[in-house]
């Protein structure tokens, strides 16, 4: 979905015991009674100074007279003189989906959906390890139905039953998902996250629920993580709350009306190939 990074060249003068420059190979010119190591050579106490990388040579090179490197000598490295090249492969990423299971039928066929886009997406991320999870919010709480994970198997047995009906928690929804999403940013602050909201945008669970549910945008908002809010609602009249919602996470409005697993797939990657996951 992203391509990957070119390669990076980073000073190694941090890192060199991986590469064993000890004793002599790490000293400078300056201290008394000590040399520079050389390409190929195999310093006291140390094993064999590795082949160079192009850039390594690059940077020893304006060095080597005040080095006193003999004409047709080898190669004189300091420790500042070394680069590696990094290559990084995708980066993982992490799909939370945070998902309205209140109301009846159409709450019901909306979960099953829901349970067939999650298992799509981990098939499809399967060589990538990405993680997928699932947040729903129904009658006066939420629940991480699915902590985040790259199993297809696990997904398949946790999400075997989704209850919906009730009210609409949507600040507990919300809420919840910023802890699930904090959490899996301590385990692994490498992986990209991007939050998918699919909800109509009304809260009618608690006092003040929709005051609430727009605070707890504000806070999701902070945290700078990537959003979409999959606007579900249907019929003729129409309040447009949840496009109120995705302007308060600062994320994309997608109105769907009725939820099916392709649009929901088609959500994720649109939003991973378009870079909204940044």
């Amino acid at each position: 979905m992203w391509p990957s990074r070119r390669p990076l060249l980073l000073p190694l003068a941090a890192l060199l015991a991986p590469l064993a420059l000890t004793g002599a190979a790490c000293s400078t010119a300056s201290e008394p009674g000590t040399s520079d190591a050389t390409a190929g050579s195999r310093p006291e106490g140390g094993r064999a100074v590795p082949g160079l990388d192009v850039e390594t040579v690059r940077a020893a090179a304006p060095h080597q007279h005040a080095r006193g490197r003999a004409d047709g000598g080898r190669v004189l490295l300091r420790p500042t003189d070394l680069r590696v090249a990094v290559r990084e492969g995708r980066e993982s990423n992490l799909v939370l989906l945070c998902v309205d299971a209140s109301g009846s039928m159409a709450a019901r066929r909306r979960m099953e959906q829901v349970k067939t886009a999650v298992l799509s997406l981990l098939l499809d991320a399967y060589q990538r390890r990405d993680k997928v999870g699932l947040v729903t919010f129904r009658g006066a709480s939420a629940s991480l139905d699915l902590p985040p994970t790259s199993s297809v198997d696990v997904a398949a047995r946790r999400l075997e039953e989704l209850p919906a009906g009730g009210r609409t928690p949507l600040a507990e929804g919300l809420a919840t998902a910023a802890d699930a999403l904090r959490l899996e940013a301590i385990r692994d602050p490498l992986r990209r996250p991007l939050l998918v909201v699919v909800t109509d945008g009304r809260a009618t669970s608690g006092p003040d629920a929709l005051a609430r549910a727009h605070r707890a945008a504000d806070h999701v908002r902070a945290t700078r993580v990537a959003s979409v809010v999959v606007d579900c609602e249907t019929g003729g009249f129409r309040l447009g709350l949840a496009a109120v919602l995705a302007d308060r996470l600062g994320a994309q409005h997608l109105p769907l009306g009725e939820v099916s697993a392709d649009s929901l797939t088609s959500v994720v990657r649109s939003a991973q190939v378009s870079g909204e996951v940044a």
